[in-house]
């Protein structure tokens, strides 16, 4: 006995122009979408999402700003910006034993899509 399955396809012709187009498609976009699938699984933790965003908008932090922005210990800030740098997403800029992490260039333009419904709210001031 054979049990409906609403998942499963049933075609008479193939669309072969579409199956073409659309693997066409996959290639040209393969390096774009490598890319914004290694932000996504990076940025998928709300806290390297923070961060990233954080970086974005100020164009570098060092471990220690973001320590006391996120109200997290260093520690747990640098195992973050590790992961980020590891996935080739931040760059580092040494000042002294400072270490200013920013965007790589080549993910900016991912960040300002990926951002782009993040408004910044004006905050009132306790009067």
């Amino acid at each position: 006995m054979e049990k409906n399955n609403p998942i499963s396809c049933q075609r008479l012709m193939a669309d072969e122009v579409q199956i073409h187009s659309c693997r066409e498609t996959l290639k040209i976009t393969k390096d774009d979408l490598s890319n914004l699938s290694k932000i996504l699984n990076l940025a998928g933790n709300e806290v390297r999402l923070k961060i990233i965003y954080l970086i974005k908008i100020e164009g570098e932090l060092c471990p220690c700003d973001l320590s006391d922005i996120l109200d997290m210990t260093v520690p747990a800030i640098s195992q973050h910006l590790r992961k980020l740098k590891d996935g080739n997403v931040l760059g580092i800029r040494k000042v002294g034993q400072t270490i200013f992490y920013s965007l790589n260039k080549e993910y900016v333009k991912y960040m300002n899509n990926i951002f782009a419904f993040v408004q910044k709210k004006e905050t009132n001031p306790v009067e």
